[in-house]
């Protein structure tokens, strides 16, 4: 009834001696048409000796391909305000990339370029908020 209902098989010993430990889980099928083409898949860390553990990620499985980089772009992007997205459409400066998150990803699958830019300019946001000292996020937080 309560914690985890899934148990790891193997006994004690696997679990004690694992370095990383992931618990994957399907979010929801991504459907081109009639047919499913992958899925959105949620990640949690549920043990890590090498780096901070209970990190949590999602991100979409393609078959055949892997995971979608386009749809990292597209939700980071957003997360990150450097994608607008009005409704169902998203832009990206004077740019309208599309309508729905399927469409802006075979956008960007096709126009490389824009992808790229859009590449470039998350990078730069990741690296300043993370080369800000913890005074300055925290004075950024109490100005919003």
């Amino acid at each position: 009834m309560f914690g985890n209902p899934e148990t790891t098989t193997g006994g004690r010993a696997l679990k004690f001696y694992s370095s990383i430990r992931l618990e994957v889980r399907k979010t929801e099928s991504l459907k081109q048409g009639n047919d499913v083409v992958g899925n959105r898949t949620k990640v949690k860390v549920v043990k890590n000796k090498v780096a901070p553990p209970f990190k949590q990620a999602e991100f979409d499985i393609m078959y055949g391909q892997g995971i979608s980089h386009e749809g990292t772009l597209v939700d980071l992007g957003t997360e990150l305000d450097i994608i607008n997205k009005s409704g169902a459409w998203y832009s990206y400066g004077d740019n309208r990339l599309g309508q729905g998150r399927e469409n802006v990803k075979e956008f960007l699958k096709e126009n490389v370029d824009i992808a790229v830019a859009i590449d470039k300019k998350i990078r730069e946001t990741l690296i300043i908020a993370a080369a800000k000292p913890a005074s300055a996020v925290e004075e950024d937080a109490v100005a919003e």
